[in-house]
């Protein structure tokens, strides 16, 4: 959500920002959004004063009774009478404003940062740095899902797309045996070193959750067609970021509290109504997937500080990992809807010779935080503010297991098991 206000002052900045965003309609945005603005102060303004008018009237109406001028008290009803209908009309024309400011509001993106650079797509997009060389193996690489395939469970191979698909169709895996356990193993490895290293507390969060966090989070209203909808008005989480975040909404938070830093291993869904076509081999797009995400609530003064610190986190993974990674910076028109700015971690796997997205970590300022009323304050001070919000993943568990499989094959189709995961893995060295 936008500060209206901060729009009324400076709405050159809002113009500048939403088109860096390709946007071709935010000089029509603006001027409509500051036309709603003037319509609901002027409604308010009307309502406010007829109820002046209102309150005036009824104190002439009980003089005029008390001097039983029972005439000029019904003049003053009159009067009243035909207020009331300014008053209702006032009141509807203030609520229709509301609505259509908060609607547009909500519909539009957040503002990236200046040091943001511009950019259509991912084209735009720049490297800030790289860890590792890529893979290079003395043999023709397999995919993951080659390689799953062909790895053998008791009960067919460790990795059944077959089986998902009679169950609930495309885009779902069945892992079993050691992958099954290699997967679980890499998300308790995650969470051991997000709590234990890097001081964030461990939440166990619901996936299910209603309309008003998803809008807190800005996922809804537009981009509903990419989430799951139970019967029950219910939502399934695309992220548990959604979760995490609004466990402040509403509340005001102690400065001196902050950063809040959350972490959670959750199973995650997301409908993936815009990629029809993209990655449908393997685990790269999943309708279902499990991820460990990192959320921090912060001061305005500690955001990008704690932006810094956040990517050093999740790039702390994949170098455990001894996975070639690199480190991009996104530009204004490949960011997401609620950041301000965007970094993307991308792995190295050997069989599309690419780098590919594991992890994305954003600093949305106090976009959602105005969204879900989340507010902070100084111990002994009256006034509040609102946080600051970040998010990101820490990792991606499925990309991380295709990214170990890839770069960890060898030429018989075994995969060596990093060796910080092997203690997860009862002393497991290799899969196959």
């Amino acid at each position: 959500m936008h500060d209206i206000k901060a729009l009324r002052e400076t709405p050159e900045t809002y113009i500048k920002g939403w088109e860096s965003r390709g946007r071709t309609s935010a000089t029509a945005d603006v001027e409509q959004l500051l036309s709603l603005d003037k319509a609901l102060r002027a409604a308010k303004t009307a309502f406010e004063t007829n109820q002046a008018q209102l309150k005036k009237l009824s104190g002439e109406i009980g003089k005029a009774k008390a001097q039983k001028d029972e005439a000029r008290a019904s003049e003053l009803m009159a009067e009243v009478e035909a207020l009331k209908g300014g008053i209702a009309a006032a009141q509807e024309d203030e609520r229709t404003a509301d609505v259509n400011l908060r609607d547009l509001l909500a519909s539009l993106p957040n503002l990236p940062f200046e040091e943001v650079p511009q950019g259509e797509d991912e084209a735009g997009n720049v490297e800030v740095r790289t860890h590792g060389a890529p893979t290079k193996l003395a043999f023709a690489p397999k995919d993951h899902a080659d390689l799953g395939e062909t790895l053998k469970a008791a009960f067919g191979s460790m990795m059944d797309f077959e089986a998902a698909a009679k169950i609930s169709g495309a885009r779902f895996v069945v892992l079993k045996g050691q992958l099954a356990r290699l997967e679980r193993a890499i998300g308790q490895w995650m969470l051991d070193v997000q709590t234990s290293e890097h001081g964030y507390l461990e939440v166990n969060p619901p996936v299910l959750v209603r309309d008003h966090a998803l809008y807190g989070t800005g996922q809804l209203p537009k981009f509903e067609e990419d989430l799951f909808k139970t019967t029950v008005e219910h939502y399934l989480i695309p992220t548990a970021e959604v979760s995490l975040t609004n466990l402040v909404r509403e509340a005001i938070t102690s400065e001196e509290e902050l950063p809040l830093r959350l972490t959670a291993l959750t199973n995650c869904f997301r409908a993936e109504a815009g990629s029809a076509g993209r990655d449908t081999k393997g685990m790269i797009r999943q309708h279902q997937f499990q991820k460990v995400e990192l959320v921090s609530i912060t001061t305005p003064e500690q955001s990008a500080a704690e932006h810094d610190r956040m990517v050093d986190n999740a790039e702390t993974i994949l170098k455990k990992l001894e996975l070639p990674f690199r480190t991009m910076l996104l530009c204004t028109g490949d960011m997401g809807f609620g950041a301000r700015k965007t970094f993307d971690l991308e792995v190295w796997l050997p069989s599309q010779d690419t780098y590919r997205e594991i992890s994305s970590v954003s600093n949305c300022g106090d976009f959602q935080a105005r969204r879900m009323d989340a507010r902070i304050r100084k111990t002994g001070e009256k006034g509040t503010r609102f946080a600051h919000t970040l998010n990101g993943s820490g990792l991606a568990v499925g990309r991380t297991l295709v990214a170990i499989m890839e770069n960890y094959q060898d030429e018989n189709g075994r995969i060596a098991i990093p060796s910080v995961l092997q203690p997860y893995m009862g002393g497991l060295t290799h899969i196959g």
